[in-house]
């Protein structure tokens, strides 16, 4: 515990450790240009681009894909365990496949390496790991390393990580020089690092904030919608392997049913950072307070509505937003592992990789 130094637990110091793990998968991508050359040059030659990823990883694709769509090139987001059973099909020599998993070596992910390995015709594969050193990253034409670091507990670090690496993947496969999109996407980083540091400067204080802001309620639900869905779905997921009960939805599909739920035992944290639809975040946020939830806002300038709590972050490149807007979530989650009496950062029934599909 003495290397943790003036965090209480390993989780703790994990989600303290992301403004680094920004800058330390910002920097790798200067280290690995031969790589990022070559992911040009496929991406080019590609006719059709797909991402996937299993839980934190999948989410984590979600910005590249708003932003490739944005600037018209279309892309397929797929998770791996329906692409490896369902669709594999569409898999061809033209295909530039994305594949994100922290591990490399997720059950799902190393039974799609193994299929694509057999075809004659197969597509180009590009890793995004933590490392290189694992099953996929060793099968890969194009290994990228997110150089998170270590980690022990729910995704943090190479999540963030992630979206860096991803961001720069998208940058590339919209068209982008490879001087462009490094220079850019490590600007990003570092803006969103220092974000999180702001976030972050005081964490415990923060997280009990949050906690006193939840009270009682016993349904959770986290809302974003675009690149924000990144955050929302992790956060969701952050919450449930800490053993709390948390649903993500995107935001407008909320209506669509589920809020017939909101009253007083609903907590609703909503991601109003995209500038689309942020007023319809915050009208949503604003008929939930009616309706008697406890509402959090996480928005740039920390604008909501009446009744509800706030949590600025500050505006940052849309593809890492999800970086920093997370934490307020990350927090929560870890204050009440600890509430729990649980162990912060350690599974009952799941484990950190998945290695039964």
């Amino acid at each position: 515990m003495q290397s943790l130094g003036r965090f209480p637990d390993p989780f703790l110091a994990e989600i303290a450790g992301q403004p680094e793990a920004l800058r330390r998968a910002a920097a790798s991508l200067l280290d690995q240009r031969p790589t990022v050359d070559r992911l040009r040059e496929a991406g080019v030659a590609a006719r059709t681009i797909i991402f996937t990823g299993m839980g934190g990883s999948y989410d984590a694709c979600y910005p590249a894909v708003n932003e490739l769509a944005e600037r018209g090139v279309p892309a397929l987001h797929v998770d791996t365990a329906e692409l490896l059973h369902f669709r594999r099909g569409i898999l061809g020599p033209q295909t530039l496949l994305v594949i994100v998993s922290q591990s490399g070596e997720s059950a799902e992910i190393v039974k799609l390496i193994a299929e694509i390995a057999k075809q004659h015709l197969r597509p180009v594969v590009v890793s995004v790991t933590n490392g290189l050193s694992n099953d996929l990253a060793k099968r890969a034409d194009i290994p990228l390393d997110m150089r998170a670091g270590p980690e022990i507990g729910p995704s943090t670090k190479t999540f963030v990580a992630s979206l860096v690496t991803l961001s720069a993947v998208a940058r590339l496969l919209a068209g982008d020089d490879v001087d462009t999109a490094i220079d850019r996407t490590r600007a990003a980083a570092e803006e969103a690092a220092q974000a999180a540091e702001r976030l972050l400067a005081d964490a415990e204080a923060t997280a009990d904030e949050i906690e006193q802001w939840l009270g009682a309620c016993d349904v959770t639900v986290v809302l974003g919608r675009g690149p924000a869905r990144a955050a929302a779905e992790m956060g969701a997921l952050t919450l449930k392997e800490c053993g709390v009960m948390a649903e993500s939805l995107e935001s407008a599909a909320f209506r669509h049913g589920p809020l017939e739920l909101a009253g007083p035992g609903m907590a609703a944290l909503v991601l109003a950072t995209e500038r689309e639809t942020q007023h319809l975040d915050l009208g949503l946020a604003r008929d939930l307070v009616e309706a008697g939830a406890a509402v959090l806002v996480i928005s740039p300038d920390g604008e909501a509505p009446e009744g509800a709590h706030s949590i600025a972050t500050d505006r940052q490149d849309r593809a890492l937003m999800p970086a920093v807007s997370i934490l307020p979530v990350q927090l929560l989650a870890w204050r009440l592992t600890v509430k729990s009496g649980r162990t912060p950062g350690t599974y009952v029934r799941a484990s950190k990789v998945t290695t039964r599909e």
